[in-house]
């Protein structure tokens, strides 16, 4: 991407083709003490309330800055780095970060020690990168101290606080109103389907593990929607296709959202799994789509089943794991409460949470 002066006319040039860049939109983008707050990077001017006719009066590239009048008075000089950055309209620190995909070979995945000074580190930055694009990391040696994990997530974001509280416990229980406060196994699913949004990431801290079963299980929903897509598209299409709805039913609270299976970008790009089959609702349907949807939908629910996708592992005390809800499935072995306690710690943040503190590691370190 290059930046071109054509008398005094702005132009980009990706190499494929020339567009001019509108007056206004560098306009827009004047900097200096007088136009920018400096600590905020916020304007101080309302561009709504700046004429239509802004033009360029002169301009000029001087090594890696463009220095420009324009015909209300105004001098600025912008980056030509920054200003190249903003046409690709996307996020350059997240999207640069590549999705990898996993299955059940995975291994030697890096785990990360929780250390003094640890919410602020390179470490940090390191962790928040393999989560991107793992999906999933583990912390070591987090503090068994009451509801330390609100601790952890906010050092990071905001918690996001559902009818489950701004923490939960997952450890059996009487009368529990969820599955996961049981010792039951647990299937292969994505968290809160049912809520609008659903919460992007899923913190869980294992405070206790006195019990030989119990094991966490992953699946990445990333590979096996790619490897569906691949060799099966006619179920692809359908289960990113039809909308069906999430109902959870609790004492004080019915949550519903309707939503796709695999939702895609707009780009048709991978963005979201959601599988809870014990909440879904499948709306009515001719005869013969319903019969191609649950055909997908089981092949689905096969592929996130096998042994072939689905990796497992224990998470010990003082281990925090930190896994992408819209990318992940999680669930885990059956235990028996006779051998003692298993007791986890979960919340929820949201992506704006991982998403700001990466940005704000990659300026403070330079990266």
């Amino acid at each position: 991407m290059k930046i071109e002066l054509i008398q005094n006319k702005v132009y980009f040039n990706n190499g494929s083709e020339k567009k001019e860049i509108h007056p206004f939109w560098l306009r827009e983008r004047v900097n200096g003490e007088k136009y920018l707050d400096k600590g905020t990077q916020q304007r101080l001017f309302d561009p709504t309330f700046l004429s239509n006719d802004v033009a360029i009066n002169k301009a000029n590239i001087n090594e890696n800055y463009l220095e420009i009048n324009f015909n209300d008075g105004v001098n600025s000089k912008l980056e030509i780095d920054k200003i190249t950055s903003e046409f690709s309209n996307k996020d350059v620190v997240i999207k640069s970060i590549e999705k990898i995909k996993w299955d059940s070979s995975l291994s030697n995945i890096k785990n990360f020690k929780y250390q003094e000074n640890f919410y602020d580190s390179k470490e940090m930055y390191d962790l928040l990168v393999s989560f991107y694009k793992f999906g999933f990391v583990i912390v070591k040696d987090i503090p068994i101290t009451k509801n330390y994990i609100v601790e952890f997530a906010n050092s990071i974001g905001s918690v996001r606080r559902t009818n489950f509280g701004e923490y939960f416990d997952v450890k059996s229980k009487q009368d529990p109103n969820d599955l996961a406060y049981t010792s039951l196994a647990l299937a292969p699913h994505t968290d809160n389907p049912y809520r609008n949004p659903v919460p992007c990431i899923q913190l869980l801290h294992c405070v206790e593990s006195k019990v030989s079963g119990g094991l966490s299980t992953l699946v990445d929903g990333y590979t096996v929607t790619e490897d569906l897509k691949n060799k099966y598209p006619d179920f692809y299409r359908i289960l990113t296709e039809v909308k069906v709805r999430f109902r959870f039913i609790d004492r004080e609270v019915i949550l519903e959202n309707i939503s796709p299976l695999i939702e895609l970008n707009e780009d048709k790009s991978f963005k979201q799994v959601r599988f809870s089959p014990r909440l879904d609702y499948v709306p009515i349907l001719d005869k013969e789509k319903l019969d191609l949807y649950y055909e997908a939908r089981k092949k689905l629910s096969e592929m996130y089943n096998s042994d072939k996708y689905r990796i497992e592992f224990k998470l010990e005390p003082k281990d925090l794991m930190i896994m992408d809800n819209h990318r992940l499935l999680h669930g885990r072995t059956a235990y028996e409460t006779k051998e003692g306690e298993r007791h986890l710690q979960g919340c929820y943040i949201d992506y704006d949470s991982t998403e700001g503190k990466l940005r704000h590691l990659k300026r403070k370190f330079n990266l």
